[in-house]
This record gives structure tokens, C-alpha cells and sequence, in this order.
């Protein structure tokens, strides 16, 4: 026979479904806007500002 106790442990199993939470796409869409803008900028301004600073030094 089960025990069907409100405390006991095979009652409070029963309900416990955990499920996480899904991304909206659109939160997706920022995330992949912003590393493409820091990739473009990182290959574009910082990489060769960051040669010119290791090469010329003032």
C-alpha cells in the first residue's frame, strides 16, 4: 500500500515536472546581432588599431 501522506515523498514527486524556459526569438535576434557587431568591430577597428599601437610606439 502507497503512502499517500501529504508530506511523503511519493506525493510530492507526482507534481514535480521541471521544465526550462524557452529563448524568445527575439532575444536570440539581439544576441546574435550583438556578437556579429562585436566580431565586425573587432576585425574592422581593434586589430589593426592594436598593430599600430604594438609596431609604432610613440
Amino acid at each position: 500500500m502507497p503512502d499517500t501522506r501529504p508530506g511523503a515523498p511519493e506525493a510530492e514527486h507526482r507534481f514535480h515536472n521541471y521544465t526550462g524556459n524557452d529563448i524568445p526569438w527575439y532575444v536570440r535576434a539581439i544576441w546574435i546581432g550583438f556578437w556579429v557587431f562585436a566580431i565586425t568591430y573587432t576585425i574592422r577597428y581593434l586589430l589593426p588599431a592594436m598593430q599600430v599601437e604594438l609596431i609604432q610606439r610613440p
